[in-house]
């Protein structure tokens, strides 16, 4: 990918992140290319991108979309996750490395002195690299590509990056005691435990999405 096309898909992510561009709304190439700077190429291939990331849909004839989701379709998006992850957890048990729990509780440490040392607005960004790293790390642990393709389908990085969001310190708190536990499971390998814990987090997220959504 070119340093243009970069440009425009770190322009346009941080514009649908922020809310400059939401839910429904249709991006016109002509305007992305004057908000980039950059030319109709570029631009086009940072839509494709971000259309493989479900941050937009593309529609024959209609040009790309940001994407928007149902009440229902988000909730079967987090009951999917919810089921996979979880799958995919108990299966990471049975095989993780301890080189792979050692980049587990680095993120976790990561996470857990950012929050501490959080006197200020707390940084999102922080908490959303070392959350993927900490997921991917897991997932890459199962060694099934299926299992892995089958949850990055499901991760929307808008709704990951919405909720997160919206967290408070005490969310964020909780979400990361659960990556604790999941670091406690993974190392006795205990596979039920591990796919339990990681159906709570899911949920749990899936609650702070809904009520942040209701109080919008």
């Amino acid at each position: 990918m070119t340093k243009a096309t970069d440009q425009a898909y770190d322009i346009i992510r941080q514009a649908i992140l922020g809310g400059t561009f939401e839910p429904g709304d249709r991006l016109k190439e002509e305007k992305l290319v004057d908000l980039c700077g950059v030319s109709r190429t570029p631009v086009r291939e940072a839509l494709q991108r971000l259309a493989a990331e479900n941050y937009l849909i593309n529609k024959p004839n209609s040009g790309s979309q940001v994407a928007d989701w149902s009440a229902r379709e988000i909730e079967d998006i987090f009951a999917l996750r919810a089921t996979v992850e979880g799958m995919a957890c108990a299966r990471a048990a049975e095989l993780i490395t301890d080189e792979q729990i050692a980049i587990l509780t680095e993120q976790y440490m990561i996470i857990d002195q950012m929050l501490e040392a959080s006197t200020k607005p707390i940084n999102t960004t922080v908490f959303l690299d070392a959350n993927r790293i900490f997921h991917q790390t897991i997932l890459e642990a199962t060694g099934s590509e299926p299992m892995i393709q089958a949850v990055q389908r499901l991760i929307s990085p808008p709704i990951v990056s919405r909720t997160a969001c919206n967290y408070s310190k005490k969310d964020l708190k909780r979400s990361n005691a659960h990556h604790g536990e999941l670091i406690e499971a993974l190392s006795v390998r205990d596979s039920d435990w591990c796919g339990a814990i990681m159906r709570t987090h899911i949920r749990a997220a899936h609650s702070r999405f809904v009520n942040a959504s209701n109080q919008s």
